[in-house]
């Protein structure tokens, strides 16, 4: 790969990963809610999940998805579903440490599963694989599937940190709980995009 593309390729990584979006909403809760240990398999399903679909969407997929436009329909009312019930699961946390906790943070496989259901994914796996794939190999694919991962676990990262270092101000029950349902409304309110494309 050339370093200029290189270059180029991990500046969108780092960009898209980093800005606010449902998985970085999802983790600055979890982070608040269940800290930094317990939201690695979290943060490593949204790395892993997300390069599975650089590469797959790389070697063809979205040629499926132009072929039979009613799959993206499908995905949508999918993504729909299961951004409301992970809203739910949002809204209804409590602290890790409170007796009464409920809910707990998703597993590697809810977050690697729910990149396909993710409309920003969607966009940077495209984008990435469009713009920046240094031709159309298995191997191009999976070099910008690597490169793409390695930027972003870190930058979701942030999200959790920032989300860890709001436990302290978050213990009072009332300012967790409008906190958890702010994070909720936001995730739902994402839909938008998900409804509008």
């Amino acid at each position: 790969m050339q370093y200029e593309l290189l270059a180029a390729l991990i500046t969108f990584a780092f960009a898209s990963s980093i800005t606010p979006g449902p998985n970085n909403m999802m983790l600055l809760a979890s982070g608040a809610n269940f800290g930094f240990k317990r939201t690695i398999p979290h943060m490593l399903g949204i790395s892993l999940g997300h390069a599975l679909m650089v590469f797959l969407v790389g070697i063809g997929l979205a040629q499926i998805f132009s072929a039979f436009p009613i799959l993206k329909q499908i995905m949508q009312v999918v993504a729909a579903i299961y951004m409301i019930w992970l809203a739910w699961k949002i809204a209804n946390s409590a602290p890790a440490s409170s007796e009464e906790a409920k809910g707990s943070p998703l597993t590697f496989a809810q977050a690697a599963a729910f990149q396909w259901v993710n409309p920003k994914a969607w966009g940077m796996a495209l984008t990435a694989v469009t713009a920046y794939a240094p031709g159309d190999t298995v191997f191009a694919m999976v070099l910008v599937a690597v490169t793409f991962a390695s930027v972003n676990l870190p930058s979701v990262s942030v999200w959790t940190v920032l989300g860890q270092q709001m436990q302290r101000f978050l213990t009072d029950t009332r300012r967790l709980r409008a906190f958890n349902r702010t994070m909720a409304a936001l995730l739902v309110g994402s839909l938008v995009f998900v409804i509008g494309n």
